[in-house]
């Protein structure tokens, strides 16, 4: 490993532990392309030192390894108490988008900025979903005509990595001239159509809709509220 080279020294701590760029930096609280563009593009022109002591904990080395400075390893006691004040550590932040997806009769869908992150385990993800993590994404539910599956303010993690090549019975995010919409499909096994149904029966569903008719953003494999 080549220490005078931070980037180099980075690349390689991530294939020795096999781990890869996208969750690493989502793990810092970064975009996903952070850690690639730091390597391969040289910006930015160094690690923050925020991100260079999290990434020096995390692989268990010297920051000076990074492009810090001091030669010590954190001792094994030390290490598990920044982890302990510093969770993303340990964990693959979630961005939550600044939009929701209709219940009802469908939200414009313009304003897709990340406002915030939600923290994950990565044991939790894998549990969700068998997708990247890189995938996912949470928004807001509006309306009930989703209810009482999903409620108004309801908050959904989408994986939109599982979209049309794996359609199959579920809760999906759709798009439907630029709205978005959060409906339930059901699949004709007997034709290549499929049903856009609505959880609360004061609501229509859609049927005999063909896949290619209907623009799907992702699964839904997470919801969280609030209660009271």
């Amino acid at each position: 490993m080549d220490q005078s080279d931070p980037r180099a020294a980075l690349d390689a701590l991530i294939r020795e532990k096999g781990g890869d760029y996208a969750s690493l930096s989502r793990m810092i609280g970064r975009n996903p392309a952070y850690i690639q563009q730091f390597i391969h593009r040289g910006t930015p022109r160094k690690l923050d030192e925020e991100d260079r002591r999290l990434l020096a904990g995390f692989f268990g080395v010297a920051e000076s390894v990074l492009g810090g400075r001091g030669d010590a390893v954190p001792p094994r006691a030390v290490r598990a108490e920044k982890a302990r004040r510093h969770p993303a550590a340990d964990l693959v932040l979630i961005p939550r988008l600044a939009i929701g997806a209709s219940a009802g009769a469908g939200a414009l869908s313009g304003d897709e900025r990340v406002h915030s992150r939600l923290g994950f385990h990565p044991h939790y993800l894998r549990d969700l979903a068998a997708g990247d993590p890189a995938n996912f994404s949470i928004i807001s539910v509006e309306g009930d005509s989703m209810a009482p599956t999903l409620s108004d303010g309801d908050e959904i993690m989408i994986d939109s990595g599982d979209a049309a090549a794996r359609l199959r019975d579920g809760i999906y995010v759709l798009r439907l001239e630029d709205a978005l919409m959060v409906k339930r499909i059901a699949l004709n096994p007997a034709g290549r159509t499929l049903t856009v149904q609505s959880d609360n029966p004061a609501y229509p569903s859609w049927p005999d809709c063909r896949p290619g008719d209907v623009g799907i953003i992702g699964r839904v494999v997470w919801v969280g509220r609030r209660l009271g």
